[in-house]
């Protein structure tokens, strides 16, 4: 142990334990999983992230070794470790200066989001000198003053090569681009089965998969239109998700992003029109069916019924306020009368 602790010292690594593991040291080798808690922190003790509460919710950090991870410090850290043990390392600059970028893409996969949203399409080292905001205060003073951090992890499984599925994140592009139509029918079938969440969740993640790939592409060249049109069939699936889930905002913002691109696409269209007409965008909403009409008559029927709904819909809650307006202004009620004992 003190040798290892040493060895990490001239690499610029201060370890100090705070609880020990159990069983033997893992030999590690490439395509082992592990997973652990981690806490991120300045030296002075402002603790910027935290994988037990970021989003709001407790998730452990999954890293495949071997996979050239950007952080890479995070892998010679938990080498030195037991499962169960909680240690804390100082880290010099040299270790730390692509933390920003990391903490940026783990901060956006914890609320849901693309974990590439924000960055551009240029090596790491090019954003770090960059002036383009991260999006978050802290990480844009830490990315404009790289200085030594802190990593409190604690290792919670070391799984061996073999013995797990790999996480999109963790494939090559090729394992991705073959793993795309495999995610895409299990979600049709989850979709099928009334599972509408754990459908939603598999059309997203073949989506963030597909603009990972995508990224590496000249836009507008023959794979980037290729791959865009595979993005757009899981992103209307994704978008009729969140038409059952309420979330009718969301879906008229992926959709309006898609018309831009391509627009006379006819679902996108129609599903933008279902969303405007469930939040009282009469207008926007008769507009889009209108357009639906023009570019397909057969959904004539289908166009007349969502119509016919919106506008009892529209009534009903015209009378619903009349009502309430006639009971506040209602002056018929005989006034009280004072009376004096």
């Amino acid at each position: 142990m003190e040798e290892e602790a040493r060895k990490l010292l001239a690499e610029g690594i201060k370890k100090k334990l705070i609880s020990p593991g159990k069983g033997d040291l893992s030999t590690f080798p490439n395509g082992t999983k592990v997973v652990f808690h981690y806490r991120t922190s300045l030296c002075e003790g402002t603790v910027l992230d935290d994988s037990r509460t970021m989003g709001g919710r407790s998730k452990p950090m999954e890293l495949i070794l071997g996979k050239k991870f950007k952080l890479a410090v995070w892998e010679r850290l938990v080498i030195t470790m037991r499962e169960g043990e909680i240690a804390e390392f100082t880290c010099d600059t040299k270790h730390t200066a692509l933390y920003p970028l990391v903490s940026q893409s783990l901060r956006n996969i914890s609320v849901g989001k693309d974990p590439l949203e924000g960055q551009r399409h240029c090596c790491g080292i090019a954003q770090i000198h960059s002036h383009h905001s991260l999006g978050h205060k802290d990480l844009d003073h830490l990315q404009a003053n790289p200085q030594p951090l802190v990593f409190t992890i604690e290792l919670l499984e070391v799984l061996p090569p073999g013995s797990f599925q790999l996480d999109v994140w963790a494939m090559t592009d090729e394992e991705k681009l073959s793993f795309v139509p495999q995610i895409h029918e299990e979600g049709n079938k989850l979709f099928k089965e009334g599972h509408i969440s754990e459908a939603r969740d598999k059309y997203y993640n073949g989506i963030a998969c597909l603009k990972n790939l995508q990224m590496k592409e000249q836009p507008g060249d023959e794979s980037w239109l290729k791959l865009d049109q595979m993005i757009t069939t899981l992103l209307l699936n994704y978008c009729q998700c969140l038409l059952l889930e309420g979330q009718y905002y969301e879906v008229i913002e992926h959709c309006s992003s898609l018309l831009f691109k391509y627009e006379n696409n006819v679902k996108a269209l129609y599903k933008r029109a279902k969303a405007h007409a469930a939040v009282w965008n009469e207008a926007e909403a008769r507009a889009d069916f209108a357009k639906l009409l023009e570019l397909d008559p057969s959904l004539g029927p289908s166009v007349a019924k969502e119509l016919k709904t919106m506008e009892e819909r529209i009534r009903s809650k015209q009378r619903e306020e009349k009502g309430r307006y006639k009971d506040l202004f209602n002056y018929n009620t005989p006034p009280a009368t004072a009376t004096t004992g």
